[in-house]
């Protein structure tokens, strides 16, 4: 009886402890990556005069090609992580006469897991 009570005390106090043996089987969250993420890199690469075939193949396909706004393509991206702050990176290219004209925003570095 005297081990069941104290063994039910310990149980209590580690309750209120940081080291709490409960916290330690989280479940898995995964990583959560939404649109295109583009390396400084290859944003460094699109120059002014490129046409919109030479941007595709660097850059891929844009997330938002908006009807209303055909000569502007957006990359958007977004990262999450447990325990990370969420990553958001947003880098848009204008066009002109199907040539660039600007680029806006920066890629992101590799991120490390």
């Amino acid at each position: 009886m005297t081990k069941i009570l104290s063994l039910a005390a310990a149980l209590l106090l580690t309750a209120c402890s940081s080291v709490n043996p409960i916290n330690w089987f989280t479940p898995h969250r995964m990583v959560i990556e939404q649109g295109n993420e583009l390396s400084e890199a290859a944003v460094a690469q699109v120059k002014p005069g490129m046409t919109r075939n030479q941007v595709r193949f660097l850059l891929g396909t844009p997330l938002l090609a908006d009807p209303f706004h055909a000569n502007r393509w957006d990359y958007s991206y977004l990262r999450e992580v447990q325990g990370k702050p969420t990553e958001k990176g947003l880098v848009t290219v204008v066009f002109k006469d199907d040539m660039v004209v600007s680029v806006e925003g920066r890629g992101e570095t590799p991120a490390k897991q």
